[in-house]
């Protein structure tokens, strides 16, 4: 790399280098002050290189007595090799240092409010609050480089397949379908709001019906909504849509883009991936994103259980509900307690309870062992493969709850005994959606994806006699046991899409105040498309191997969506509220 006001970076001198003059500039990583001779370690972010001082150096010298940690500095010297028992090995720069010749203050340094070592302790809280300091550990560094790779690898193997990036507008039309919008007041419109966009969904397909035939963007979206470790207020997308093509062109072009994405992490991964419906996703994992890494499958037990006369199962299954049951080896050990936090998590999902069986030294024990018998008892552990120190853990509810529950319990145990393979990763295309799904609180149906999603051709007629059978044409794919992207064949006919808003209880009217100008593009010659978008930062974070998506994100917010470096969200200016003809008022007690 051709550099102007150095020779070098500090992570590429070696022995080659020996007897060469160098310019390095950085930052003082660390200092130590000998008497007559001075060591630091000088940073930057490809590296260390060690520059050393003594006492014969005369003005030099001095200055480099006068340098503190994290001081920043550029330097003039002569690359020379390290002694033998100095040598670390551990660095790509550990048989070098430069003996300095010419030392120069660029900028003085004040105490850090948070120590940045790479291993020190510090309150996420803080890391946040002064986020540019702690972007300066390596770790971070490293993921944030990680992220630039695999963007670049995206647009490199789109690009080679024939996709145009096309950006898309950020202020746009508000259509609370789903999450809730960031609005944005407009200020000329008095009155009136913009949205920011929760995806391009829209737009793209507006670009297909435009005839630009493939498109992608890696785009910024917004989204209102309670936030967790893998969820962020503003998130990047991968975005794609295609035009003439059905689910297997969709597949392909992911499934090639994801061995590119992955070989930049480092990953070699097998294709095609592994497929499976939602209702086989949820009946083998309780989760519509399985992590497939490891077994401990949900299993129906209704058979074997029901009919001894134990009524809370027996009233489950006359309900039309499921008895599931998952088998944790060597799980007898589990004490009470860990029991009863095991419940809890299951009841956090909506379970009644926790049934529960052990096989001991002693023989079978369970609570409910007096209802259900010794000899169903054999039977359960002989359908689960259980044998002599296992345990079976049971849920009786609905087929959501009981599956969802189980599901959850299944994660938490494997992740306590370890059973997940480390750098491994298990990709799954999850199909066969339902279109629509129950909202209690709104007592209407919702989209389970969007309303854009066509549904089955075979299922046309059921969208105006029982929407609660119509199955999409929509697509999950699930890494690791997170949906890292989502998809599906869009609506292209205006009457089908007309039919599916009013499926979900949308009026003529409300479907043409918010969705007027799609409807009167998909009469004017929409193609046949479909496409797909993905979590850039969650992709990331997986890959990084990081416990949440703020890992991978520069600047990101807390839990609670606020910026503690900026101090955002924040009050604005009387006179800007004026302008906007916005007043706040007080929220009543």
């Amino acid at each position: 790399m051709k550099l102007i006001n150095r020779t070098h970076t500090c992570g590429e001198l070696t022995a080659k280098n020996e007897g060469e003059m160098v310019k390095l500039c950085g930052w003082i990583n660390s200092h130590r002050d000998l008497g007559s001779l001075v060591f630091f370690d000088l940073r930057d972010r490809w590296g260390i290189t060690q520059v050393t001082l003594d006492e014969n150096d005369g003005e030099v010298f001095e200055k480099a007595k006068s340098l503190r940690n994290w001081d920043v500095v550029s330097v003039d010297g002569i690359v020379q090799k390290r002694p033998e028992n100095m040598v670390n090995k551990g660095m790509t720069t550990g048989e070098i240092e430069v003996k300095a010749t010419d030392v120069k203050l660029l900028n003085k340094t004040e105490a850090l409010p948070i120590n940045i070592d790479e291993n020190a302790k510090v309150s996420e809280e803080l890391r946040l609050k002064y986020r540019y300091l702690d972007l300066r550990r390596y770790p971070l560094q490293n993921k944030l480089i990680l992220r630039h790779k695999v963007a670049l690898a995206v647009r490199n193997y789109l690009n080679e397949k024939g996709f145009v990036e096309v950006e898309t507008p950020m202020l746009t039309k508000s259509t609370p379908e789903g999450a809730r919008d960031y609005v944005v007041p407009s200020r000329i419109h008095t009155g009136k709001f913009y949205a920011l966009p929760q995806s391009p969904q829209l737009f793209k397909q507006l670009l297909m019906i435009s005839g630009f035939d493939r498109y992608f963007q890696i785009v910024k979206c917004f989204r209102d909504e309670d936030l967790r470790a893998d969820r962020q207020p503003e998130f990047t997308q991968i975005d794609m849509e295609m035009s003439f093509v059905e689910e297997e062109d969709v597949f392909s072009v992911v499934e090639g883009m994801m061995k590119e994405i992955c070989k930049v992490a480092g990953f070699e991964i097998e294709t095609p991936f592994k497929r499976m419906t939602y209702k086989e996703a949820m009946e083998k994992y309780g989760s519509d994103k399985p992590d497939i890494r490891f077994g401990m499958e949900l299993n129906e037990i209704s058979d074997i259980v029901c009919g001894a006369g134990f009524k809370v199962f027996d009233s489950v299954k006359e309900n039309n509900g499921v008895i599931k049951a998952i088998l944790v080896k060597g799980g007898a050990e589990y004490s009470r307690k860990n029991i009863k936090d095991f419940e809890d998590i299951a009841k956090s999902y909506g379970a009644k309870g926790l049934a529960w069986f052990k096989w001991t030294n002693e023989g079978f024990n369970s609570p409910i062992l007096k209802f259900i018998g010794e000899e169903r008892a054999e039977k359960l552990f002989e359908k689960l493969n259980g044998e002599k120190g296992d345990i079976v853990f049971i849920v009786a509810d609905t087929f959501e709850t009981a599956c969802t529950s189980l599901g959850a319990l299944r994660v938490k145990i494997a992740k306590e005994r370890n059973l997940i393979p480390e750098n491994t990763l298990s990709f799954v295309w999850i199909t066969y959606f339902p279109m629509f799904e129950w909202d209690e609180e709104e007592k209407r149906y919702v989209a389970m994806h969007h309303p854009f999603t066509s549904p089955k051709r075979e299922h046309l007629d059921l969208l105006d006699k029982d929407p609660s059978k119509v199955m999409a044409r929509a697509y999950d794919l699930a890494l690791n046991g997170f949906e890292i992207g989502g998809g599906s064949i869009r609506t292209h006919n205006m009457e089908i899409q007309k039919k599916v808003f009013k499926a979900i209880g949308l009026s003529d009217k409300e479907a043409e105040e918010k969705f007027g100008f799609f409807l009167q593009a998909l009469k004017l010659g929409a193609p046949p498309h479909g496409g797909i978008a993905f979590g850039l930062d969650r992709i990331v974070m997986i890959l990084a191997n990081g416990e949440s998506i703020r890992d991978v994100i520069a600047f990101p917010k807390t839990t609670s969506a606020t910026c503690l470096m900026t101090e955002s969200p924040s009050s604005i200016d009387k006179r800007q509220l004026e302008e906007l003809k916005i007043k706040i008022t007080e929220e009543k007690e």
